[in-house]
């Protein structure tokens, strides 16, 4: 192998800047829930008792009232939420294409941590040598995998050819402390000015480098999220899963990018500029959502986040139901755990207004929208059995799903996605999305009461020999 008599082995002292994670008083915060809790239904009771002898509405009456109330409420949060995104997505995708940046070409290190990654670290670095892009370099952390990830990644240790030149790809060995300090481990270890974190797993695509890096000419930018597709099609659960991709997360994050304040930069595709990950801290342990928690950080700091489109990852989605569950369920309890983290700005926008209004939104995403939905499809399915207004529900359900056919339509087109996920539309939102926020509620009523979770971690069974036509996409 090219370069691999002169490899030299040192050992790195690190800086992980990571201090003991704040200190939970859990049995305080049960109490704070109890007291709350009980105070909004205390209210709720004396408004309830003093307003409802004035009502001259009988039951079945005050019934079917309430319903259609509720029902123009949800379809008007719904409506607004649908074409609020979908208009600023379009101006950031107009703008995006319309806009010519090039000819920015610095170094840059990609860090791939790695934890039992055996069956798929060959493919991931092989899809790295393969980017249209002239100065880069491989650092590969191995955090004490117990499978064949280490024997995996000497093999590739050195000057590797690339697709324009020669690849430097290196090792860190460490033991396990999890994906956090992997990544810091080789942020820190890494000399460039620019980093692109990754997934162990993920393969990106070609031009991922040169179309991620050409945002960071404004000096005011930050990070950029990538884009992330799903490469194991063809069931009914990946296709559901890719379909939310490019629908749920890509389309809100081409919004936030309009505005450059994009809430979470995903796990699988990450370009930053060191400076900034040094502002923020470098990434944390403290959380099991580091991704959404070096965001806020970032973001905190007055740094600008970008999207890009064109700088895809694919990774592998769950293929089934109890390992999606379980993913979303992590997630879920992650991102309110980054909300709580970075509580001050939800109470106090003077300190950094646009952290403000994006812990917000992610509230709002992670907490009030999955309990209206499902309160909205009990509370509709009991109105119609019980009150006869089945025909009522019907149009309503039609409704949604005539609006996830125009959101779908439009997010395959701006993404050249396959039009064949377009049927999906039919029982994404009323089954799939329905199901997902079920798990959002059962994680965020865990969390609060501050039950034991594991990391956990997906089984992967290596990416299908094809390359698939999402990869030019």
């Amino acid at each position: 192998m090219a370069g691999k008599d002169q490899i030299k082995r040192y050992k790195i002292e690190l800086d992980n800047r990571e201090i003991t994670p704040p200190h939970r008083d859990e049995k305080s915060e049960k109490l704070r829930v109890i007291f709350v809790t009980g105070f909004i239904s205390i209210v709720l009771l004396f408004v309830i008792y003093f307003t409802l002898p004035h009502t001259v509405l009988s039951w079945n009456g005050l019934m079917v009232y309430a319903s259609i109330v509720s029902l123009v409420i949800f379809l008007f949060v719904l409506l607004f939420r649908y074409f609020s995104t979908l208009v600023l997505a379009y101006l950031y995708s107009t703008k995006s294409t319309v806009e010519q940046k090039g000819g920015y070409f610095p170094f840059i290190s990609i860090i791939v941590p790695a934890f039992n990654e055996g069956i798929t670290l060959h493919g991931s670095v092989s899809s790295l040598l393969d980017m249209d892009y002239p100065s880069y370099e491989i650092i590969i952390v191995n955090d004490g995998s117990t499978d064949n990830t280490g024997e995996v990644a000497s093999a590739l240790v050195g000057n590797q050819r690339g697709r324009t030149s020669n690849v430097k790809v290196s090792l860190i060995n460490k033991p396990n402390g999890g994906k956090a300090k992997a990544l810091n481990a080789g942020i820190q270890y890494s000399q460039a000015e620019f980093i692109l974190c990754m997934d162990g797993d993920s393969q990106l695509t070609s031009d991922t480098l040169k179309m991620g890096i050409r945002h960071f000419i404004d000096p005011s930018v930050g990070a950029v999220a990538g884009n992330v597709k799903i490469e194991n099609r063809k069931r009914i659960l990946t296709d559901l899963q890719a379909l939310e991709y490019v629908q749920g997360l890509n389309l809100s994050r081409s919004a936030q990018g309009h505005i450059r304040l994009v809430n979470i930069i995903p796990g699988p595709i990450g370009i930053f500029r060191k400076a900034a990950l040094k502002d923020a801290g470098y990434y944390s342990s403290d959380t099991f959502a580091e991704d959404a928690d070096v965001t806020l950080k970032i973001l905190a700091a007055g740094w600008k986040i970008n999207y890009e489109p064109k700088s895809i990852a694919l990774t592998e989605a769950p293929i089934t139901l109890y390992q999606l569950l379980k993913q979303r369920y992590r997630w879920t309890r992650g991102i309110l755990q980054a909300i709580r983290k970075h509580k001050k700005h939800i109470y106090n926008p003077t300190l950094n207004f646009a952290n403000t209004l994006v812990l917000w939104s992610m509230f709002y995403e992670a907490l009030l929208w999955p309990a209206m939905n499902i309160f909205a499809n009990l509370f509709f399915i009991t109105v119609a059995l019980i009150y006869g207004m089945s025909s009522l529900i019907f149009f309503w359900w039609v409704s949604i799903a005539l609006l996830d056919f125009m959101a779908t339509i439009y997010c395959i087109a701006a993404e050249k996605e396959e039009f064949r996920l377009v049927p999906y539309a039919i029982i994404y939102r009323l089954v799939f999305i329905l199901v997902i926020d079920i798990t959002k509620a059962m994680a965020t009523v865990e969390e609060f009461l501050g039950l034991e979770m594991q990391w956990g971690k997906l089984e992967r069974t290596g990416f299908s020999s094809q390359n698939s036509a999402n990869s030019n996409t």
